[in-house]
């Protein structure tokens, strides 16, 4: 049997976002992608982003954090989720006990490298998202661009693309941002979405946004998020479109994001972090079923 079975789960969304916050600390087991896609079939724990908590192994870090997409797939950042894994470890009378300290910070361990979690509310936290990675292979693409604030890459006839050139930014996961004039909601992304995130030119696949700029201070945004499609909010790519908008000098280094679920505020700081500031919301408590796992190694 799993030893997921009968494991307790929070199910939480950060505007829109739907995450399940899942606490392994304490023991060796690492979710497989299986055990991800069964999660993300049932309802009750029905997720865009799983965030896994393990036992943190670099001091002065508070847990290792996994995230896998509802694919199966796992995903090197999710801004959103993390602010939700914030809560869950300072807000949550059961994870908070594991983490043994009440506080206001968190610093977690991820593929994308050290992650920390401020609250600044009851339900807000501010995530310290790191620097952008901008250069080609670091984000990475096939072949060298040395310039990624715009590639070559578009989408419909040659002479009448439906989208071209976009900015390409990694915030520890590929993100293509291409800016139109109209918006978003206007363009069909959940047939061009799957089609861009596949597209050769991204060895690991990439999220694909559509961003409008309605001032320096102010972005409209809507995302196809690769290995789980159309969401409400990704915390990443509203970071990579402030990032690419600020690289063209379409914005300032601050500005409001706003997605179908709501509002991000990012920060791209002097010292070249970025800064995400968002709400969390507990939907509910619950527990893994047995059943989900069968056959699900």
């Amino acid at each position: 049997m799993s030893l997921l079975a009968n494991r307790r789960f929070l199910k939480m969304n950060g505007l829109g976002n739907e995450i399940v916050v899942l606490d392994l600390r304490g023991t060796a087991h690492v979710v497989q992608p299986g055990e991800a896609r069964a999660i993300a079939a049932d309802p009750r724990s029905r997720f865009d982003q799983l965030m896994v908590l393990h036992d943190p192994v670099t001091a002065g870090t508070d847990a290792v954090l996994r995230i896998y997409n509802s694919d199966g797939s796992e995903s090197g950042a999710c801004g959103n989720g993390t602010r939700c894994v914030g809560w869950a470890m300072l807000a949550d009378p059961v994870m908070a006990s594991v983490t043994g300290r009440p506080g206001e910070r968190l610093t977690l361990e991820s593929r994308a490298g050290r992650l920390t979690v401020d609250r600044v509310s009851a339900t807000d936290f501010t995530v310290d998202m790191g620097p952008p990675r901008l250069r080609w292979d670091e984000i990475p693409l096939a072949e060298p661009f040395p310039d990624t604030r715009r590639i070559e890459l578009q989408i419909g006839p040659i002479d009448d693309p439906i989208l071209h050139s976009p900015g390409v930014v990694s915030m520890g996961n590929p993100h293509a941002v291409f800016f139109v004039d109209r918006d978003p909601a206007s363009y069909d992304l959940g047939r061009i979405g799957p089609l861009l995130e596949a597209h050769p030119i991204f060895p690991e696949r990439a999220n694909i946004s559509i961003a409008q700029v309605l001032s320096p201070a102010h972005i409209v945004l809507r995302v196809w998020e690769r290995g789980v499609g159309l969401t409400r909010a990704c915390g990443s790519a509203a970071c990579a479109a402030l990032v690419a908008a600020s690289r063209l000098r379409l914005t300032g280094r601050r500005a409001v994001v706003t997605l179908p679920g709501g509002d991000l505020v990012i920060v791209w700081g002097e010292d070249d972090h970025v800064l995400m500031t968002g709400p969390t919301e507990l939907e509910w408590d619950g527990t893994f079923a047995p059943s989900l796992f069968a056959g699900a190694a």
